[in-house]
């Protein structure tokens, strides 16, 4: 792991017991998703952080597995979900074999990855779990969000940093790529997977996905 993306995976190690007593509910989003999904086998959350969205996976798989890159925040999800499966893993490695994900999200992480290489990495190993007919939720971080002063018609989004506030007031920068609209629709398609669905949503962008042919 270079020495950026090492740097969000001790970040979250920092800060991840605070962190997660904020995270609480699941999005809307993923639970209309998963509401609309069918009945499947085996589901994935990438960056399941404290896996709330875990639990909202469960009401349709009969394994959920939640992989994420911070020890942390893992010791939180198997506190939260003790009948859930956890696994240390990166978005652009993930521990799971080809072919064998029914029904997937990846939410608020692809975001975190400091590289258009990595995030694009990380959506081919989604596409490389997902089996032909799976299907999955991704999300990230927008130019749209109304934190940013960012024209509507904008191609491209930026690198920054959003302050975390621990308790004490020490303060633990995350590193966010905040993507236009539009480039999230261009990195999805040039990903291996095939962009189902997309809207703007709470200043994010989501994109249903599934498998492109292979």
């Amino acid at each position: 792991m270079d020495r950026s993306r090492a740097d969000v995976r001790e970040t979250y190690d920092h800060i991840g017991e605070h962190f997660s007593k904020t995270r609480v509910n699941a999005w809307p989003e993923v639970e209309s998703f998963v509401a609309d999904a069918a009945e499947v086998d085996l589901a994935l959350d990438v960056g399941c952080g404290n896996g709330r969205h875990v639990e909202t996976l469960q009401q349709r798989a009969d394994q959920v597995v939640g992989v994420d890159v911070s020890r942390s925040l893992l010791d939180a999800a198997t506190e939260r979900v003790p009948d859930g499966r956890f696994v240390l893993g990166d978005a652009s490695h993930l521990p799971i074999a080809t072919d064998r994900v029914d029904l997937a999200v990846y939410i608020a992480t692809l975001h975190h990855l400091p590289s258009r290489e990595a995030r694009i990495a990380s959506l081919d190993e989604l596409a490389r779990v997902l089996y032909s007919g799976g299907v999955a939720l991704v999300s990230a971080w927008s130019t749209a969000h109304d934190t940013f002063d960012t024209p509507a018609d904008a191609e491209t989004g930026f690198d920054t940093t959003v302050e975390w506030t621990l308790p004490g007031g020490e303060t633990a920068p995350r590193f966010y790529h905040i993507y236009a609209p539009a480039e999230f629709r261009a990195d999805v398609e040039s990903s291996a997977l095939s962009l189902d669905a997309f809207e703007v949503s709470s200043g994010n962008c989501y994109g249903t996905v599934s498998p492109a042919s292979r």
